[in-house]
């Protein structure tokens, strides 16, 4: 068994410190219990330009540059100090009743658990108003003949900015990124011998384009995108007791059509009944709080997905941390009620029931007096509305994302924020109401400008709001799919059959796939515990985003794990079998092709050749795969 520094030693594999890893969830809710408490008490004083003491609360960032807390060391924070004391002098608030001991215990307990944050809210009143229509932007004139409309927008970006445009990638970088972006698989070396003969000068483009043409790749790729995001899974809570409904075959089918969006988005607002389990959600056992029931379910999903609007806590209340008020999110369930629903704020009935409403009234309303589906018709056409620029600007952000390491809106689900783009975000979502919500295009068109074929930059640190500045594609982790597909790629491991209840049928490979690639994906089957430890969610709530740092449990599973160790073990002797006669050195060349779309380097063919010996054996082989996929270049797309 492979110890841990092990792994660390030969790969370089970094596990992200504390310091910058996602904050571990602690015993305090920021939105319900401590921003109620900062807001009654010290907001006044200290938030929205008035910074007494020099203390601004109006962000985490803001409050971190003060120190007056020290994240997990409450008894060490001038903050608890001051409300903790009785010196007149030190005490806060100054004026008034000093805080309850019940205030004083949440904020000593947010400390405690790390000062955690909401991500995007502040204090501070936004100066942006997110637009609703859509909006044309003009296009800057075109610099050095970079002629594509995605590039004259960064140009001028970049200029403006005082930012270089990143280098170029080279063709093999190109050809191995593509692949994952668009079909979540490595280039075969035949296609990757192919594309790098190609001296065409459209040979780009060309390789984009019979990427999306292959309608099984791209739906068993986009499949993982769409159930997290839709949180359609094999398994879960709600199966057994038909408390919830797949939706995977109306999904898959759906993806393989490559149905316009906006018909796409219509048929799960107003569902058949291949896709009604969106809509539905989960119906749970048992009581449940009242924003937890099936109908403001929908809401939230439909305010999420589609808006970047988050309903959730609008669900039990006014929403702290932004501007979606109780109503909103009733007005929006209250569409799919079948008998009049109660408002309940923070569990208590309010003795009013709600009425159907639109999140953006402006664009029109819904009849009170309507049946339930032709209230959900009205919502779904309000919906995809043409004027309704939220629509296309949340999936143009979430596509943009998806390939470009960050969203235009950041984060993806709060698109109430200021772009660091507002023209480019808009061109993008113009663009796909013009090609008639073709996602294909869409993804087509953003891969084809030099800003996505360009070199990945590292992010030092997250930035958010008007100090991101972006400078090109940032590193994107291999998803738990990707990096599964990947390894059976490489190994000939991949399952036999896909999960019992994907059942749909499944377009037929092109011609010209090589065999390698005609295999069964990892999105289409069950999770095993090394994807779940590699971050695919039991998707019983929306998941638009996953963890992009490596997790202490990630790295024992990737070096010490008996899923990793088996498949290797299995995919050496395939290996072995396929090249009987190969050299050491030939066999490098092999995996690494299939891995990193180039030839291995004179010290890792010095190295791989120390790892085979001079007569590979199962158990010599299956170390240098081990060692070529925990390797960072493996788990990254750059």
């Amino acid at each position: 068994m492979r110890s841990l520094p092990l792994v660390f030693a030969l790969t370089g594999v970094v596990i992200a410190s504390p310091a910058l890893a996602q904050p571990k969830a602690g015993k305090t809710d920021f939105a319900h219990d401590v921003v109620p408490v900062l807001k009654a008490r010290c907001a006044k004083c200290h938030t929205d330009g008035t910074y007494k003491g020099g203390l601004s609360l109006d962000t985490r960032e803001s409050l971190m540059k003060s120190k007056a807390v020290v994240p997990g060391k409450s008894a060490e924070s001038e903050l608890v100090k001051r409300i903790t004391s009785t010196d007149p002098d030190e005490r806060m608030p100054p004026k008034g009743d000093p805080l309850t001991p019940k205030e004083v215990a949440t904020l000593k307990a947010w400390v405690d658990d790390g000062a955690t944050w909401e991500s995007g809210f502040s204090f501070k009143p936004p100066a942006y108003v997110a637009p609703l229509k859509p909006r044309r932007p003009q296009l800057p004139p075109a610099v050095d003949g970079r002629d594509h409309p995605i590039d004259r927008i960064l140009d001028a970006y970049f200029a403006a900015n005082k930012v270089s445009a990143p280098p170029a990638l080279d063709d093999g970088a190109f050809a191995r990124r593509v692949f994952l972006d668009l079909i979540g698989q490595l280039p075969a070396p035949a296609d990757l011998d192919a594309f790098l003969a190609d001296k065409a000068p459209d040979r780009r483009e060309k390789l984009v384009r019979s990427l999306l043409a292959d309608n099984r790749a791209y739906s068993d790729h986009w499949l993982t995108f769409w159930n997290d995001l839709l949180r359609n899974d094999y398994v879960g809570t709600g199966y057994i007791d038909g408390g919830r409904k797949p939706i995977t075959n109306w999904l898959y089918a759906s993806l393989a059509e490559n149905k316009p969006y906006d018909r796409f988005v219509r048929e799960l607002i107003a569902p058949s009944p291949d896709s009604e389990g969106f809509a539905k959600g989960i119906k749970w056992r048992g009581a449940v709080n009242a924003s937890q029931v099936t109908e403001l379910q929908f809401a939230q999903s439909i305010g999420q997905v589609f808006f970047g609007a988050n309903l959730k806590c609008a669900s039990c209340h006014d929403s702290f941390i932004d501007a979606w008020k109780l109503d909103d999110a009733y007005g929006l369930a209250a569409v799919i009620a079948d008998s009049p629903l109660e408002v309940h704020r923070c569990d208590k009935p309010q003795g009013r029931s709600a009425g159907p409403k639109f999140l953006f009234p402006e664009l029109g309303t819904i009849s009170a007096t309507a049946p339930k589906a032709a209230r959900l018709q009205q919502l779904a056409a309000l919906a995809t509305h043409p004027d309704n620029g939220r629509f296309s600007r949340t999936i143009a952000n979430r596509l943009w994302h998806r390939l470009m390491g960050r969203g235009i809106v950041q984060p993806v689900d709060v698109m109430g924020s200021k772009p660091w783009s507002a023209d480019l975000l808009d061109y993008l979502a113009v663009y796909l109401a013009d090609n008639g919500y073709d996602l294909k295009k869409l993804i087509g068109h953003i891969v084809s400008s030099r800003a996505y074929q360009s070199r990945a930059v590292p992010v030092e640190k997250e930035l958010t709001g008007d100090d991101y500045i972006f400078r090109g594609p940032e590193l994107k982790r291999l998803t738990a799919e990707q990096f599964m597909d990947a390894v059976w790629q490489i190994t000939g491991t991949a399952p036999a059959k896909p999960a019992g209840q994907m059942t749909a049928k499944l377009p037929d490979f092109p011609a010209s796939t090589p065999p390698a690639r005609r295999v069964v994906r990892a999105s289409l089957v069950v999770a095993d515990p090394l994807m779940r430890s590699l971050g695919r969610p039991n998707r019983e709530q929306v998941v638009t985003t996953r963890p992009d740092q490596l997790s202490t449990l990630q790295a024992l599973d990737l070096s010490n794990g008996a899923i990793l160790a088996d498949t290797l073990t299995r995919g050496a002797g395939n290996i072995l079998k396929a090249n009987p006669k190969a050299t050491p050195d030939i066999l490098t060349e092999v995996i690494y092709r299939q891995a990193f779309s180039r030839e291995p380097t004179a010290g890792e063919s010095a190295v791989a050749r120390d790892l085979l010996g001079p007569t590979p054996t199962p158990e010599t082989v299956s170390d240098l795969l081990w060692v070529v996929v925990m390797l960072p270049e493996f788990q990254l797309i750059r």
